[in-house]
């Protein structure tokens, strides 16, 4: 199966839109960085997938760019206020856990890019003084990166905003140019 079939995998595993993309493509903004120190998520400083432990905007960006092709996923959601943490956190639970379900169906290697930080850990290790438990497993998410996810999602073909009460979420796995060959 090649790289093509990717999206068709995961839109039968559920997500509502899934497209391929250039690493090159994809545009990243240093000045979305402040945003992770506003620490509305609460993990800043204190998981090692986030700011300012995750690595620096240049440092994030080859990260990514060490890997030819993404593919991005999106999951949509209804919630009552999509500002409220306590709607949205489960909801990015789920799509990480099936970011994580697709990454595994693949059997590719790569890079995944959480629709939140990591959440591998009830409490991350960084807290404790000790290094990561899952550093294989560990995953930043978008807004680490500082990836500019309506742009991504506009050059993917994908809504980014779909009105009040609903959320959409976006992950993405990097990857190798050549998959051909591979059963997945």
């Amino acid at each position: 199966m090649n790289k093509n079939a990717l999206p068709e995998l995961a839109m039968e595993m559920g997500f509502a839109a899934a497209a391929l993309i250039e690493t090159k493509d994809i545009e990243f903004v240093p000045a979305f960085r402040p945003l992770c120190e506003e620490n509305l998520c609460g993990k800043y400083g204190v998981n090692y997938a986030c700011p300012p432990d995750c690595g620096t905007v240049e440092e994030m960006k080859a990260r990514i760019r060490r890997w030819p092709m993404a593919v991005v996923l999106q999951t949509i959601w209804d919630v009552d206020d999509p500002m409220d943490g306590k709607e949205t956190k489960p909801a990015k639970g789920k799509h990480n856990k099936l970011t994580r379900e697709f990454i595994n169906r693949t059997g590719l290697q790569g890079l995944m890019v959480g629709a939140s930080g990591c959440n591998l850990c009830e409490t991350c290790a960084i807290v404790e003084g000790k290094p990561c438990r899952f550093p294989e497993l560990m995953f930043s998410c978008m807004s680490a990166y500082c990836i500019f996810v309506k742009d991504m999602a506009d050059k993917c073909g994908m809504e980014y905003d779909y009105g009040p009460n609903t959320v959409a979420l976006f992950s993405m796995f990097c990857f190798d140019n050549e998959v051909e060959g591979r059963n997945l």
